[in-house]
C-alpha cells in the first residue's frame, strides 16, 4: 500500500475549497485560475476572501510539489497566479 503524503491529503480534503479533480495538472493557466476562482467563490467553508483562498491553495500546491513538480508544469502554475489575479481584477 502506497502511503499518501499529508500535503496530498490537504489538497484532497481542504477545508477551504472543493477543487475540481486534477485541476493542478491542466496545461492552461487560465483554465486553472478560473476553476480555482469558481471553487473559492462557491465555498462556504473558506476563512478568507475568495481571492485569498484560491491563491493560497495554488501557492500551497506549488510549494508542496517542490522538486517533484516538472519545470513546465511549474511555469504553467506560476502563470496561473497571474491569471488568477486578473480574474479577480487585481
Amino acid at each position: 500500500m502506497v502511503e499518501k503524503k499529508w500535503s496530498q491529503d490537504v489538497t484532497d480534503h481542504s477545508d477551504a475549497l472543493d477543487l475540481t479533480k486534477d485541476v493542478f495538472t491542466r496545461d492552461d493557466p487560465k483554465s486553472i485560475a478560473l476553476s480555482l476562482k469558481r471553487s473559492a467563490e462557491h465555498s462556504k467553508r473558506r476563512k478568507g476572501t475568495p481571492f485569498q483562498s484560491a491563491m493560497s491553495m495554488l501557492t500551497f500546491y506549488i510549494n508542496r510539489a517542490g522538486k517533484d513538480l516538472p519545470a513546465e508544469q511549474k511555469r504553467v502554475l506560476e502563470k496561473a497566479k497571474d491569471e488568477l489575479r486578473a480574474a479577480f481584477g487585481r
